[in-house]
C-alpha cells in the first residue's frame, strides 16, 4: 500500500518560495550531477525545504501509479521531482560516458602541427602529430568498485572471508588465526589502490616554428 500526503487546501499557482528561478537553479545544480545538499544552496533553499518537495513530488507520482485519484495541489511538485530525477539521471549518464573514455583511452592531450621544407622538393610541408591517452584500468576498477560493490569493492574479501558469502554451505563455527586472517585480509583490501579516474583534458594545438627559405 503506498502512503501519501493528504490533500492541502487549494491555492492558486506556484508556492511562493518554489518560484521559476528557484527551479530552474535546482535544475541546472542537478544536470551538473552534485550532491543534493550543494543543489539546494545553489538555489538559495535548505536542503529540508528540497527534500520535503522531493518527498511530495514522489509520494504523488506513487499515488498517480496505484491509480489513485491526482491531488492537482501537488502537480508543481510532481513536475520538480520528475525534472530533477532526469536532470540527474543524465548527469551520471554523461559521467559513466567520460569514465568509458578514459578506461578505453585513446583520448586526444595534444595536438601539434610542424611546418618544415622538404629537402628534396623545396616545398613546405605541413605535418600533424597527435598525443593519446592509454588506456587506464583504473577507471574500470573504480567503476566495478562503486556499482558492484558486493563482488568488487574493498569490502567484498572480508564480507567472504568472515560469512562465507560465495559458499552454499552455511558458515560453520571454527577456531580462527585472528593475526593470520588480518594478515590476508590486508593482502586482499589494500594490494590495489583506486586513485580517482583522471581529468579529461581538452587538446591544445601547438604551432612549431616555420622555416623559411
Amino acid at each position: 500500500m503506498s502512503l501519501r500526503r493528504k490533500s492541502r487546501r487549494s491555492n492558486a499557482g506556484r508556492p511562493t518560495l518554489l518560484s521559476e528561478e528557484v527551479e530552474a537553479r535546482i535544475l541546472a545544480a542537478s544536470r551538473s550531477g552534485i550532491a543534493v545538499e550543494l543543489a539546494a544552496e545553489a538555489a538559495g533553499i535548505s536542503s529540508a525545504t528540497y527534500r520535503r518537495w522531493m518527498a511530495r513530488g514522489r509520494a504523488e507520482v506513487t499515488a498517480r501509479e496505484d491509480s489513485q485519484t491526482p491531488n492537482r495541489d501537488e502537480d508543481v511538485y510532481v513536475e520538480l521531482f520528475e525534472k530533477v530525477r532526469t536532470a540527474r539521471a543524465m548527469a551520471a549518464a554523461r559521467a559513466m560516458a567520460n569514465i568509458r573514455r578514459v578506461a578505453d583511452g585513446g583520448i586526444t592531450t595534444k595536438i601539434t602541427t610542424r611546418k618544415f621544407r622538404d629537402p628534396e622538393t623545396g616545398q613546405i610541408v605541413e605535418e600533424i602529430t597527435e598525443d593519446r591517452t592509454a588506456p587506464d584500468w583504473r577507471a574500470d576498477a573504480w567503476y566495478l568498485e562503486r556499482q558492484h560493490r558486493s563482488h568488487y569493492g574493498k569490502d567484498a574479501a572480508l564480507a567472504i572471508e568472515i560469512t562465507g558469502l560465495e559458499s552454499d554451505e552455511p558458515a560453520r563455527e571454527e577456531s580462527v588465526d585472528l593475526t593470520a586472517l588480518a594478515e590476508r585480509l590486508n593482502q586482499s583490501l589494500f594490494a590495489v589502490q583506486y586513485p580517482d579516474p583522471p581529468a579529461l583534458e581538452d587538446g591544445n594545438v601547438v604551432e612549431a616554428e616555420v622555416i623559411d627559405g
